[in-house]
């Protein structure tokens, strides 16, 4: 078993492969936060009622949802500096992952904001109420919950998908666990506890996505309990909360 799997140089590389740990959750926070923001007005051209955004919006999500992670990476990181866009490592990663799961986390705004009853969205027009107000008070509080899961899919996705940053040499748990593994030809090791640190976080990660899950489930059943009408506006209004 010792020959297999040695305790004494596992425990010594472990610092190492943490310092990776530490730049895998970066570009996963940091990757994560940019496609929240990216898909925010991808979501909203797709439910504009311009044809042309639509069109727009629809071909950019379908050709960077259908077209490899790896492959849009290359291209940021080795074709944008033809052009003159030159970035680092980790910047063409972050902006790699940003557009990639941008697009899906755009449908998924799309079908959260799709999910709301027409009766709510009618209510909020015939209390001339204003879009601010509106989607605070009324339609994000029903938009919200059911996004929970899936936008937590794609966070747990994104952090197994870092790995491939090492394609461009960021640095993160997968390339130090590779450096390792050809400079002492012992790669068990490294990679069991690369494996290991994925697992940890992962679990972590499906334990904080299913709390934030029935969290705002349970805020958005106390909102539906309180309300005489859309968000407690208007009590002379029949409850427009259908299904």
């Amino acid at each position: 078993m010792n020959d297999f799997f040695d305790f004494g140089f596992a425990w010594s590389i472990l610092p190492t492969l943490l310092q990776g740990a530490v730049v895998t959750i970066q570009a996963t926070i940091l990757g994560y936060l940019l496609a929240l923001v990216i898909g925010l007005p991808l979501s909203l051209a797709r439910r504009s009622s311009s044809v042309v955004l639509k069109c727009l919006s629809w071909s950019v999500i379908e050709f960077i949802r259908s077209t490899p992670l790896l492959i849009q990476i290359y291209v940021v990181f080795f074709v944008a500096p033809e052009f003159g866009v030159t970035l680092s490592p980790m910047a063409a990663g972050l902006l790699s992952l940003g557009l990639y799961y941008g697009c899906f986390i755009a449908e998924v705004y799309r079908a959260g904001l799709d999910a709301v009853p027409r009766g709510q969205w009618e209510a909020v027009r015939a209390l001339n109420m204003g879009v601010r107000k509106a989607y605070q008070r009324i339609i994000l509080p029903q938009a919200i919950p059911p996004m929970v899961p899936a936008l937590g899919n794609f966070l747990i996705d994104m952090f197994k998908a870092t790995p491939i940053l090492s394609v461009i040499t960021v640095l993160e748990m997968m390339s130090r666990a590779k450096m390792i593994g050809s400079e002492t030809f012992r790669y068990v090791e490294p990679i069991t506890i690369v494996g290991v640190i994925f697992l940890v976080l992962t679990l972590v990660s499906s334990a904080i996505i299913r709390r934030a899950e029935r969290y705002f489930n349970a805020a958005d059943g106390r909102q539906a309990a309180s309300s005489g009408g859309a968000a407690g506006i208007a009590p002379e209004v029949p409850t427009v909360r259908t299904v």
